[in-house]
């Protein structure tokens, strides 16, 4: 592989980032420090999804894969991009909808075997406001996500992963998390608040996610790229 650009997807997590609960999933506790101790270290206490984060199969299923089993081919995938921005400036419950990916295709070509398809909604540009969660008086959140049937779709395409840039794969008002539940039990991966994804085009970048490899974990803090 070959490339001439590396875009960051991370978000830089601080203890103020917006969650799903809204409330705080990250405290950082000073251990070390170099004046006194001749070096710095902190301990972490976090919430496995925080951030730009990985779902793994096993957070929405009994037995499936945990981060650590998800198979390394996998986590670098042709990444395939399907913006709905426009759509969503205007209307803060769009999905991304088997439609939307049909019209990918017939725009891009046919969906690569082993690909990750990632949602640019524009939605990363409100991560530092209360947009981002978006919450209505009664606590109902209002954010972009994919389609059940998207999901369902993707499946058939071979899709190895999906990319929000929001706060759930399921858009934010969903009451049955039916897109988690297609996608995480078929074994697929899911990266949630991912960042930069307007910087990058409809195809021809690839992904690399560098989930956590920690024994029984449901997901946990990523690392990802898009290499041009």
């Amino acid at each position: 592989m070959s490339f001439s650009k590396v875009v960051d997807l991370t978000h830089v997590l601080t203890p103020d980032f917006p969650t799903f609960t809204g409330k705080p999933q990250l405290t950082v506790e000073v251990l070390y420090r170099f004046e006194k101790d001749g070096w710095n270290e902190n301990q972490w206490h976090l919430i496995e999804h925080t951030g730009t984060h990985m779902d793994a199969p096993l957070h929405f299923s009994t037995n499936g894969p945990d981060a650590s089993s998800i198979p390394a081919e996998t986590l670098v995938a042709p990444l395939c991009i399907v913006n709905i921005a426009e759509r969503a400036a205007k209307d803060p419950d769009s999905q991304v909808t088997a439609d939307d990916i049909k019209a990918w295709e017939a725009k891009n070509g046919a969906l690569p075997d082993g690909a990750a398809v990632a949602m640019n909604s524009g939605w990363d540009q409100h991560v530092k406001t209360d947009k981002f969660r978006n919450a209505d008086k009664d606590g109902v959140m209002h954010f972009p996500g994919f389609h059940p049937d998207a999901a369902a779709l993707l499946l058939e395409r071979k899709v190895v992963g999906i990319v929000v840039d929001s706060l759930s794969l399921d858009y934010g008002a969903s009451k049955d998390f039916a897109t988690h539940y297609r996608w995480l039990p078929a074994g697929r991966w899911g990266l949630e608040c991912a960042a930069n994804l307007g910087q990058l085009p409809e195809k021809g970048a690839a992904i690399v996610v560098g989930g956590p490899k920690i024994a029984g974990a449901t997901g946990g803090m990523t690392r990802a790229f898009a290499l041009l």
